[in-house]
């Protein structure tokens, strides 16, 4: 071993020490950055304009609430404003005490789960089949598809149809006639088409999967925001639906819950002057009526809608986001 070898053994090699790094928490958390005065105006302005937007949407329905529960001069009189004055509920009880509210309910219960039903059987199959490009044909059922949603026979040739096909005065009026809505059909396919891969299928083909078992045992588990979207859709259209009863339907006991609210609007309207009454004050009895029965006939919405919430936000951003 040389001199040179021996030396540089010896020597203890010398570790200079770490320097510390300072760093930038402004850099690393960009909320933690100190906001300006423009920002925290602009922030400000921001909170405004979404206040006034959630009063302007939340103070139409707290009106109606509260003025179904005044008394009706007190409403007339333009006195209700923020809070209920003189509690009344003479217009609840003259609509819950009409047997046939009773029965719309009933009805409209029955065509809207019965219809919402038959809309997502109809629907959710014939958009997976419509996003599968391996189905050669898709494209010119589309265009059929679509053309019935620019082009149709009429009231007339409707209502001569649905007489010829024995729905007149029947519950199945409600749901066949609306089983399958192409614009759901176009939403839903366009889930599918962006949402599931098409590594699924090729995986599931490996493992000997038909396409009926990738759609129930894969795609169904996979589109549950899909679904709830369309559900939802197809509820609040069947149970908001009057025109349907009001052309097809004349017998009472079939009518559903809209019309039938109807019927006791407008009787409670044209009675003008009964049970002792002045005409203002059954006019102003007529109008608690009117926001009662919104109240009654929003209600079951308003009661569905939080549990489908966090579906709906999702689903409703279906194609927003690329990439």
């Amino acid at each position: 071993m040389s001199f040179l070898q021996r030396g540089a053994s010896t020597i203890p090699t010398v570790i200079p020490p770490k320097k510390k790094i300072r760093r930038n928490n402004s850099l690393q958390h960009p909320a933690h950055q100190q906001k300006t005065l423009g920002d925290r105006v602009i922030d400000g302005v921001i909170a405004v304009i979404v206040a006034l937007i959630v009063i302007a949407i939340l103070y139409p329905l707290w009106f109606i609430i509260i003025a179904s529960l005044s008394d009706p001069t007190a409403v007339a009189t333009g006195q209700v404003n923020l809070l209920p004055k003189g509690f009344s509920i003479s217009g609840y009880s003259k609509i819950l005490t009409d047997e046939r509210i009773w029965i719309g309910y009933r009805n409209t219960i029955v065509y809207t789960v019965l219809g919402t039903a038959v809309n997502l059987i109809v629907t959710i199959p014939s958009a997976f089949a419509m996003s599968r490009r391996e189905f050669k044909p898709r494209r010119v059922i589309m265009f059929l598809f679509a053309f019935t949603m620019f082009f149709s026979g009429g009231l007339i040739p409707s209502y001569l149809l649905m007489k010829q096909l024995g729905l007149l005065n029947s519950m199945w009026v409600f749901i066949l006639p609306g089983a399958f809505g192409v614009y759901n059909m176009i939403i839903a396919r366009s889930f599918f088409e962006g949402s599931i891969p098409e590594e699924l299928r090729d995986s599931a083909r490996v493992d000997g999967v038909s396409y009926f078992g990738f759609f129930f045992k894969i795609v169904l588990p996979l589109s549950s925001a899909i679904i709830a979207v369309i559900g939802l859709y197809c509820f609040v259209g069947h149970w908001n639906d009057y025109f349907t009863g009001l052309i097809y339907i004349r017998d009472q006991d079939q009518q559903p819950l809209q019309n039938v609210l109807q019927m006791i609007l407008l009787a409670n309207q044209t009675d003008q002057g009964s049970a002792g009454m002045t005409a203002a004050q059954s006019q102003n009895f007529a109008d608690q009526i009117k926001f009662g029965i919104i109240i009654v006939s929003t209600l079951p919405l308003l009661v569905i809608y939080p549990f489908l919430q966090k579906y709906f936000n999702k689903g409703v951003m279906i194609g927003a986001i690329k990439g």
